[in-house]
Parts: C-alpha cells; sequence; structure tokens
C-alpha cells in the first residue's frame, strides 16, 4: 500500500506563498495521476489539483492561476506552489491518486491556514 508524507504548510497572511510537498513510498509512482486534495473545518474534501504523469495538470476554478501542481517522478515528490493565497484557503492539504479505491490511505496532510 502507498504512504503520503505531506509537509510545508503554515500560518500566512493573505496574499503570501506557501510550497507543500507529498513523497510517496511504493514504486510505480510515475504511472500515476496524481493530485493534491484539501479539507476545511465543517466542509467535504476536495480536490484541487491534479498531474497527469506525463505532466498536463489541472486545477479547480478557485485555485487557478494561483497554485501550480509539479511532481518528479525520479523522487517520487509532488508538489503544490500555492501563491496570492486567500482566506478560503485554510484547510488542511493531502496528497494522493486521483482514481481513489474504494477504502483509501490518506497521509497526516498538513495545515495552511490564511489569516491577518
Amino acid at each position: 500500500q502507498v504512504h503520503f508524507v505531506e509537509s510545508g504548510g503554515g500560518s500566512v497572511q493573505p496574499g503570501e506563498s506557501l510550497r507543500l510537498s507529498c513523497v510517496a513510498s511504493g514504486s510505480n509512482f510515475s504511472i500515476y495521476f496524481m493530485a493534491w486534495y484539501r479539507q476545511a473545518p465543517g466542509k467535504q474534501r476536495e480536490l484541487v489539483a491534479s498531474i497527469r504523469p506525463g505532466g498536463s495538470t489541472m486545477y479547480v476554478d478557485s485555485v487557478k492561476a494561483r497554485f501550480t501542481i509539479s511532481r518528479d517522478n525520479n523522487k517520487n515528490i509532488v508538489w503544490l506552489q500555492m501563491n496570492s493565497l486567500k482566506f478560503e484557503d485554510t484547510a488542511v492539504y493531502y496528497c494522493n491518486h486521483v482514481f481513489l479505491p474504494l477504502v483509501p490511505s490518506w497521509g497526516q496532510g498538513t495545515q495552511v491556514t490564511v489569516s491577518s
């Protein structure tokens, strides 16, 4: 089973930036369609950015032009560069596959708090 370790979160003010990292265990990382998800208090977890094995990316409208997802298939790492952070970006951020099994395994996530 693949495990994910997320890091890089923190407390920032609106307009600032953070770069999140996710290290995945296991083999065959390069063939997986990967994503960053987030879960805000009282809300369901949502997929915010995804990246195909070949590098093409997709974003939800709320983060387009502000977030950038990237990956290094040799190091089993996925990053999420977050710029121009807003209050509504406050959430716990997780990485995982896009196509989740029935019982997915989630890492501990990394907390991002945007406040003034």
